[in-house]
């Protein structure tokens, strides 16, 4: 089915590489910077900002799942609002909402490790240079850059291999909300040897995406 590129495999695989691709994006946009200030800065709160994060790192999926649903619901919070910037059940829309929290905390969390790991003293040598703020923070970052890879690839393996909360909010719809992990699920209850071919894809995703961080990691430490 793999080598006939079979429509409906290749069907679930974009929409799977969509999902997770927008989902880590924006996880990715929001929580670097995130990891970034909890690393190098210090202010009333953090410790709660820090365990809350912590937590979210070790969300069970079905509860996030659990939690998106009853908020986009139709007797939900954000479900009564009615406004069209609001994901619908049962869309890629709300299943996207569902991976950026599962994802969200891994990549923060892991960003703020590696930013915290460095020597302290890096950030008072580029200041004494006359770097503002913000040149701080992008040089510490890039000095920090194979934790920060780390940290987008284990939001992207999480979001990945995650089956619970997509199925609760995506309803698995064939053509519609279907993605790799669901269909997995679906397929191998049916008997049906499609569920092989989908593990196999998966498999191969998640062996692509080691390998391409073994890569990069390699590349930083001989620069």
């Amino acid at each position: 089915m793999i080598a006939i590129r079979d429509p409906a495999l290749f069907q679930i695989i974009q929409l799977s590489l969509r999902v997770s691709g927008v989902a880590l994006l924006f996880s990715t946009l929001i929580g670097i910077p995130l990891g970034a200030m909890l690393g190098l800065t210090r202010f009333a709160g953090r410790r709660l900002v820090v365990a809350l994060l912590y937590t979210g790192m070790g969300f069970p999926p079905v509860v996030v799942g659990l939690f998106v649903y009853l908020m986009l619901s139709r007797s939900g919070p954000l479900g009564r609002l009615n406004w069209a910037a609001v994901p619908a059940l049962f869309t890629p829309a709300a299943m996207v909402v569902a991976q950026c929290i599962i994802s969200f905390p891994l990549v923060a969390g892991f960003t703020m490790a590696a930013v915290m790991g460095l020597d302290p003293q890096l950030r008072q040598q580029v200041q004494a240079l006359g770097a503002t703020r913000w040149q701080t923070t992008a040089a510490i970052l890039m000095e920090a850059r194979v934790g920060v890879v780390v940290s987008v690839i284990a939001g992207f393996g999480s979001i990945t291999s995650e089956v619970g909360a997509v199925m609760m909010v995506g309803g698995n719809i064939e053509h519609k909300t279907r993605v790799l992990t669901t269909a997995i699920v679906l397929e191998t209850r049916k008997g049906n040897f499609l569920a092989m071919a989908i593990g196999i894809v998966l498999l191969a995703i998640s062996f692509v995406t080691n390998v391409a961080m073994l890569y990069l990691q390699g590349r930083t430490f001989e620069e």
